[in-house]
């Protein structure tokens, strides 16, 4: 049944997406933008991202075309492309709204190590001191090199019981934290992240997914022989496909094998945020978990939930995932709320045919896709920053001045959940928990609602504390008044009765 409710629910989703012009407060032509409301209905939005530019390489003055871009980093206005088929990385610097120059092409690098020229490098990370950090994995290793690249020092294979002393290294993914540890994804290595630190020496894993498993197939196993065993899936823990390091140091990390039962269920997350001991303390307080599209139709050869093959993390906390599976982008906040979600395959601006990696630039987004060899730039519409506008106000502690940006998404969209609830969140923060109940109450908040009501409790009690003391002292003291003045009558007539 759930299955089904998924498959009809894709299709009025993809309904909404082409009857977007016709749709909503302020649906523009083009508009393919969606979200959920709080009953998993798909809602019409008004687009909070636009394209501003689509780059093959020859926008960036490259007579070679790029070949199968696997990886993207970005520092300041700097742009490192990982041209993995052409076995260099592309920098680029941003030098105007829709301008990019080409600095310089890595390919190989000096100094002392025998292997200089560069193979298949799929990942780049640079440090605030310069240096980079390349995953070489045509060369099964992750190589480290001042910012003049010259040689300094080399990650590889795992030393582990674990892991094969035979085995090839093949790091994929990297990201380094402020002491010049490095965190590797590698192919074939399941254990989690390889984590290494700044002398070169591996530490171990970290950040291991949950293993999920099939009771049913474990009770087989129990009574099953050795040959038996050895045919079924083993359980062990997916794979990471990307990961990306806030500017607070924490790792987030996408998965894209999940089972769909599992994501269902909760026993699965496609994202996670890992502190320094490789714990998910990532926040779920929306109504749905942050794995993408909720509904799964099969159509044009794609099926199944979303597969989330990159993250990138803003400063004011919105993540943004890509879905390699449909080539969207979906948008939370702290609290794990879907602030946007748009894209798709295909070939016009703003689709992908093979989503590979994500970044941002301020509120700016690039996408890096795989196929068609380009770099696509979308910049905020007024929409979105707005949007960005009240969340980076709220964390600033200008609550007011929050709710009224709130406000002003609203009027470009009545339909927006989030904004009912900033509103709600701004007043609660001004001490006005009557008027934010409200607004909560009408996007169904409970866990808001209740933290305005118990203020509003408290606050009302004290307002009327003094009304409450006197009726408590009259419902105490009337009765025993009036039972004192029945026992002085009742001893009075015992007296007289005596005295005839």
């Amino acid at each position: 049944m759930k299955r089904m409710m998924k498959t009809i629910g894709a299709l009025a989703l993809g309904a909404a997406v082409l009857a977007a012009p016709s749709m909503s407060v302020m649906a523009m032509e083009n508009s393919y933008t969606y979200n959920y409301d709080y009953w998993g209905d798909v809602q019409d939005s008004p687009n909070a991202y636009t394209v501003t530019k689509v780059f093959p390489a020859s926008a960036f003055g490259l007579e070679k075309n790029f070949s199968n871009p696997e990886g993207l980093f970005v520092q300041g206005d700097m742009v490192y492309i990982c041209d993995t088929g052409n076995n260099r990385i592309v920098q680029l610097q941003r030098t105007g709204t829709e301008q990019f120059e080409v600095v310089r092409i890595i390919d190989s690098i000096k100094g002392n190590t025998d292997v200089k020229q560069l193979s298949g490098p799929t990942d780049i990370a640079v440090s605030e001191e310069g240096d980079l950090f390349i995953s070489d994995k045509g060369n099964a290793r992750i190589v480290r090199v001042d910012s003049d690249l010259n040689y300094k020092l080399e990650f590889g294979l795992p030393v582990d019981s674990t892991v094969s002393a035979e085995a090839t290294f093949q790091p994929s993914k990297i990201v380094i934290d402020t002491a010049g540890r490095v965190y590797c994804i590698a192919t074939g290595i399941n254990q989690g992240l390889c984590k290494y630190e700044a002398d070169g020496t591996f530490s171990g894993f970290v950040g291991a997914t949950p293993v999920t498993y099939d009771w049913m197939d474990y009770i087989w196993k129990k009574f099953a022989t050795q040959e038996q065993r050895t045919r079924l899936t083993s359980f062990v823990p997916t794979a990471y496909d990307n990961i990306y390091m806030d500017y607070e140091g924490f790792i987030y990390a996408c998965a894209s094998g999940q089972e769909e039962d599992d994501l269902d269920s909760g026993a699965a997350q496609a994202i996670r945020k890992l502190n320094l001991l490789g714990t998910n303390i990532l926040v779920e307080n929306g109504e749905y978990p942050a794995y993408g599209d909720l509904y799964w139709g099969e159509g044009g050869g794609y099926e199944g939930p979303s597969q989330y093959t990159d993250v990138t993390v803003m400063d004011n906390d919105i993540y943004v995932c890509l879905d390699k599976n449909r080539g969207r982008l979906f948008g939370y906040d702290d609290q794990g709320k879907m602030v946007f979600a748009f894209g798709g395959n295909g070939n016009m601006d703003g689709y992908f045919r093979r989503p590979a990696a994500i970044e941002h630039i301020g509120h700016d987004l690039i996408v890096l896709d795989s196929l068609d060899c380009s770099l696509t730039l979308f910049t905020p519409t007024e929409f979105g920053k707005l949007i960005y506008q009240a969340i980076e106000q709220f964390d600033d502690g200008d609550y007011e001045a929050s709710g009224e940006s709130w406000r002003e998404v609203m009027e470009l969209d009545g339909n927006y959940d989030l904004a009912y609830i900033g509103i709600g969140r701004s007043l609660l923060r001004q001490e006005k928990y009557r008027e934010a109940m409200d607004y909560f109450e009408l996007k169904y908040d409970d866990d808001n609602y209740s933290k305005a009501y118990k203020q509003y409790r408290k606050e009302w009690v004290e307002d009327h504390i003094v009304i409450i003391v006197i009726v408590i002292l009259v419902l105490f003291l009337v009765p025993l008044t009036i039972g004192r003045i029945k026992e002085i009558k009742h001893e009075i007539d015992i007296a007289d009765i005596f005295r005839t």
